[in-house]
């Protein structure tokens, strides 16, 4: 199944030309979820070859500007195409007065339902679900009420083998409680163990997403053993006191956090425009965490 990450946007709340804001598209066995819409977004979906019908779920972290203003031309861009499909978004109860606002202003007759659902900011909270995939939101610290998310697979139902289900004459009615684990006793009394019946299924696999926060013990552990860890890193370790003004990471906060949830790889991002070349950042987090890789405009990644 795919679990592909593309990195629309990586700067922070000023853009520039080679690194629009924060957005990012996670396709999931053929799921596309929007992570942030900041401004040109659909500029970057157009330039990444990402279809617009694909996208139903889009996630909100926070609502400044720089990660919600692409909303607006985005949802207007959708009505033009002819959407007919229900649009899910994913934010902070006040993200729908604001688009409510401008769409009965701007865009009044959508052909299709925007679906709001509101994230807890205070706890960690399961916010979609389906049968292959599980997302949840948790609390970041930053100026205004932020989460991050956690887009994980489910364990896949193992798969039998054909010859064993022969060989011991398997019912049907027994088949899935042995895909889900069990072992199975025989007529004769004999139990046989799972492994001896089935193919084993692979680790499911998973994604955290930490924009805007300053450094937090906590975030660490909502992130536990993440396959691979998105964080924020806005500065270098010589802004410190500015990142804690602003209420942002720098590169080794962001690592920090990494080490301290054992995740398997680090995507920084989120740069301040003050940095045209990000290599002290990648230099400054490898010295924390070495599986450390700058999430730049056009990243690509297949967890």
């Amino acid at each position: 199944m795919n679990f592909n990450l593309t990195i629309l946007g990586s700067n922070s709340a000023l853009p520039k030309i080679n690194r629009f804001s924060t957005a990012q598209i996670l396709n999931i066995s053929e799921r596309f979820f929007l992570i942030d819409c900041g401004e040109g977004t659909q500029i970057q979906l157009r330039r990444y070859q990402i279809k617009f019908s694909k996208i139903n779920h889009i996630f909100i972290s926070h609502l400044h500007g720089d990660h919600i203003y692409g909303l607006p031309g985005l949802i207007s861009t959708f009505n033009l195409l002819g959407r007919k499909s229900d649009l899910h978004i994913y934010s902070h109860s006040d993200l729908e007065p604001i688009l409510s606002f401008l769409l009965t202003n701007i865009e009044r007759n959508l052909q299709f339902k925007i679906v709001y659902h509101q994230t807890n900011t205070k706890e960690k909270t399961i916010i979609y679900e389906d049968k292959k995939v599980i997302v949840e939101a948790f609390p970041l610290k930053h100026k205004i009420p932020t989460t991050g998310f956690i887009f994980r697979e489910k364990q896949q139902l193992q798969t039998l083998i054909k010859e064993k289900i022969e060989f011991y004459q398997i019912p049907i009615s027994k088949r899935k409680e042995i895909k889900d684990g069990a072992n199975f006793t025989t007529s004769e009394g004999k139990t046989i163990k799972n492994s001896e019946l089935t193919l084993k299924t692979k680790e499911p696999r998973s994604y955290a997403f930490c924009s805007d926060t300053q450094f937090s013990e906590k975030t660490a552990k909502y992130v536990e053993n993440i396959n691979v860890l998105y964080h924020e890193a806005t500065f270098l370790e010589n802004l410190k006191i500015r990142a804690k003004e602003t209420m942002h990471s720098t590169a080794k906060d962001a690592a920090t956090v990494a080490k301290m949830a054992q995740v398997k790889l680090l995507l920084i991002g989120h740069f301040s425009s003050r940095y045209n070349n990000l290599d002290a950042h990648l230099t400054e987090a490898k010295k924390v965490f070495e599986n450390t890789v700058t999430a730049t405009d056009g990243f690509t990644l297949s967890i």
